[in-house]
């Protein structure tokens, strides 16, 4: 190899009563990223309402975030336990659940959905880039055993990347002579994610001007994550494999990809009920 493999030591320091985590802080940051776009893009078109209701939605997007990604999680291993865990943070049960409570939020404030779903899919792969550093910085949510250049051992994650621990959580062989205590060195699919995260945020960013109808551009982020997703998940460490070749979570991403392809289609021409992105008279409308 190139390099290491790596070892990970992850962010966790003891406040006195508290803990200070790194996921804890990359989803703090995440949020505040998401919020800022979000208002900030829709303050440039022109709606006010609505960005002055995203501070409550980014509150429920929080909320649901966390109540939905440990409770996909739980069900899918059964473990109850999981829900006081650091680790066990899943992104589609988290995803379904900011959706739910953010929606029943806005409703609440009498403010537009699909207005405020156009910015929020660049606003969510946005700060959805920062908050997977936080999955780095814990030690959860790594791949396969991997002796490439780039590959990390994780003493310490959430759970330990040991032979042992990977075979009992994800059906991983352990090799022939290797105790199971032994640390194995992993794809950093956090990183990948990161990386690839970003990227589709600069796609998103570069189309948010569109001439579209709103919300046509939260079909596009819901291709793009579900891409993202189906492209990552190849590389995890999973024993959810349900589709042949394919895991559970790559069943929900290629649903969300097909369902943001139909929205793209159903919003890509302003009409009667359809509006534009800017309003009517708005001089930033061409």
């Amino acid at each position: 190899m190139l390099l290491g493999p790596i070892t990970h030591h992850p962010l966790d320091y003891a406040l006195g009563p508290l803990r200070l985590t790194g996921f804890g802080l990359a989803v703090l940051a995440g949020f505040v990223v998401a919020q800022h776009i979000s208002a900030k893009e829709l303050e440039r078109r022109g709606h006010t309402l609505e960005a002055n209701t995203i501070p409550d939605v980014v509150l429920a997007c929080v909320i649901g975030t966390l109540l939905g990604a440990k409770t996909y999680y739980v069900l899918l291993t059964g473990d109850a336990s999981a829900f006081f865990s650091r680790g066990g943070f899943v992104f589609w049960g988290g995803f379904i659940g900011s959706v739910i409570l953010s929606y029943l939020t806005i409703r609440y404030k009498k403010a537009d959905f699909i207005r405020i779903s156009d910015t929020t899919g660049v606003a969510i792969m946005g700060g959805y880039a920062v908050g997977r550093t936080g999955c780095w910085a814990v030690g959860d949510d790594y791949g396969r055993p991997w002796d490439g250049p780039l590959a990390v051992m994780f003493p310490q994650g959430a759970p330990a990347s040991t032979a042992g621990i990977m075979n009992r959580s994800f059906g991983t062989p352990i090799p022939a002579g290797v105790s199971p205590d032994t640390v194995l060195a992993v794809h950093p699919t956090q990183l990948y994610e990161v990386a690839i995260a970003l990227v589709f945020f600069l796609v998103l960013w570069q189309m948010r001007k569109h001439k579209h109808a709103e919300g046509w551009l939260f079909g596009v982020y819901c291709v793009l994550a579900g891409l993202e997703r189906f492209i990552v998940e190849f590389f995890r460490a999973k024993d959810d494999r349900l589709l042949g070749p394919l895991t559970l979570a790559q069943g929900i991403a290629l649903l969300i990809a097909v369902a943001g392809a139909w929205w793209m289609m159903a919003r890509n021409t302003p009409g009667p009920g359809r509006p534009g992105i800017y309003p009517v008279g708005s001089p930033l409308k061409s």
